[in-house]
Formats: structure tokens, C-alpha cells, sequence
């Protein structure tokens, strides 16, 4: 194992703070975060630095936009053999301390029901995501596309939502409809956030990672100041105004590095790790 032991807070320094954070949790995205999906990799310093974390009795947590069921095999393994003490899914919809649900936020289904019959209209496949599974609408050449690398293997049924706790729909659309579907999402109390070229996730309008850390901190009886967070993509921005310190891997979203207070080495780089070492948290 290689890592950049170099780098230092000086090359990677952002915005809000100058000074060396003392987290009592750190909140940890998966993808291009901890974990490459494309090539379903997992460095071996990512295990070593949740062991470093644990060792000085600091907690960790996963805070993904997955549900638990679209966990990669990797990432559930570090989160039982590391004992990660928090997962928080689902883009904070879902949340769970140490196997027991402390809070969930499932979507109203008559409110599912109308956004899904308006994507409908506009030809737009769309899929539903619980704890236990993701359901699409139709098994179209995008949907499949988007869903390869989150769940390959999903069932096809467009009443999922009526008989089952949804926390998150996907919309499977490019670009160009991004402002009708906004507009239909706000129409019904949702909003959207892009994951990816033809994938967009569909949540409550006051649902966030950020909602997730608040409500989860808050039960565990720890000052949001005491909390920390690694991110890269848009739906880690609030993620990285709401906890006392946020961390953005250098392969991140412009916007998401930009509100971070610190930007860290790539995933390829160890990110994690060098962050916290250069931070002097591990």
C-alpha cells in the first residue's frame, strides 16, 4: 500500500476554519468516497482508518445515498468487521445505530402516486427505493444503464410504493428534463439531486444527508459542532454546511469542494486516510 504521506493541510486547505478539527463522529460517503464503484475497489487504508478512528474512540458512520440493501459487499464487510457504529442511508432517510432503526422518513404514497403519474406523462421510467430493495417502473435501456453499479439485480413493478415504506424515488432522464421534472417535484413537496448522466434522486424537499447527521447527532447526544463528514458529490454539499467540519475528496464535484472546509487527496490517493493524518485527527 502507497500513500501520499506528503501531503499536507497547506496544499489542501479550504474556506471556513484554520484550525485542526476534534470530531466526536466522522460520517463517511461510499461512493468515490471510501469505495470506486466502477472498479469495486476498496483501498486497505480505508479499513485503517476507521481502526485508527475506533482506537481513539472517535465514532464513525456511513452516510450514503444507497439504501442498505445496495450496500457493495466491500463496504458492508468494512462496516462489520471495523464495527462502524452508525449507517445512515439513503440519503439520511434511513438510519440505523448499531443494527437497531433509530429513525426512518419514509414519502407520503399519495404523493408518490401523483409525481410518478405525471413521469409517466413524459415518458419517464422511474424506480422506488426502501431499506430492502429498489423496484423500477420499466427495465428500459437507461434505467439498467444507471442501476449496473447500484443494484444490478431488481424486481420491475410500478405499484411497489403502494404495498412498501419508500424513502427515495429515481427518475431515469437526461439533462433536458431537468426543469420539468424540477418543477413537478416541488409541485408535489420533492426535490431532485443528479447522480449520474441519465439518474436523478427524487427525496422529500426537507430530506438531506444534512437532515440524516442533525437528527441522528441529536439522539446520540453529541453538539453538531463535534461532527465531521467525507463527501464528493452534490448530495454531500449539505452534508458539508452542516456538520462542524467538512471534508471533500480531490476527485469531487467542483460545488461540493467548494463548500467544504478542507479538500482532501483522491480515493486513489487515500484520501480518507491522508485527510485525517494531515488533519491530525489519526
Amino acid at each position: 500500500m502507497c500513500r501520499p504521506d506528503t501531503l499536507g493541510p497547506s496544499e489542501h486547505f479550504r474556506k471556513r476554519t484554520m484550525h485542526n478539527p476534534k470530531p466526536k463522529i466522522i460520517f463517511f460517503d461510499i461512493d468515490d468516497t471510501l469505495y470506486r464503484k466502477y472498479t469495486d475497489t476498496l483501498r486497505p487504508s480505508v479499513t485503517e482508518a476507521v481502526n485508527a478512528l475506533k482506537s481513539k474512540g472517535i465514532l464513525t458512520a456511513i452516510a450514503t445515498g444507497r439504501p442498505y440493501v445496495a450496500m457493495p459487499a466491500k463496504v458492508r464487510a468494512l462496516a462489520e468487521e471495523a464495527g462502524i457504529d452508525l449507517l445512515l442511508t439513503i440519503n439520511g432517510q434511513f438510519i440505523r445505530h448499531n443494527g437497531s432503526v433509530l429513525k426512518t422518513f419514509p414519502l407520503r404514497r399519495e404523493n408518490i402516486a401523483a409525481l410518478c403519474a405525471d413521469l409517466d406523462g413524459l415518458g419517464i421510467a422511474h424506480a422506488f427505493v426502501s431499506n430492502d430493495n429498489i423496484a423500477v417502473s420499466e427495465p428500459l435501456p437507461e434505467v439498467e444503464k444507471a442501476m449496473r453499479h447500484i443494484l444490478p439485480q431488481h424486481p420491475v413493478d410500478k405499484d411497489f410504493f403502494r404495498s412498501n415504506d419508500v424513502f427515495q424515488i429515481l427518475g431515469f432522464y437526461g439533462k433536458e428534463y431537468d426543469a420539468r421534472v424540477d418543477a413537478l417535484a416541488a409541485k408535489y413537496g420533492f426535490r431532485t439531486v443528479r447522480w449520474h448522466e441519465t439518474g436523478v434522486d427524487i427525496l422529500d424537499i426537507e430530506g438531506s444527508k444534512a437532515r440524516g447527521i442533525r437528527t441522528a447527532a441529536a439522539a446520540l447526544g453529541i453538539d453538531i459542532a463535534d461532527t465531521m463528514a467525507f463527501g464528493d458529490g452534490l448530495n454531500d454539499i449539505e452534508m458539508m454546511k452542516a456538520v462542524g467540519f467538512g471534508v471533500c475528496m480531490g476527485n469531487g464535484h467542483p460545488d461540493t469542494q467548494a463548500a467544504a472546509d478542507y479538500v482532501c487527496p483522491t480515493v486513489e490517493e487515500d484520501g480518507v486516510y491522508n485527510g485525517l493524518k494531515a488533519l491530525g485527527i489519526i
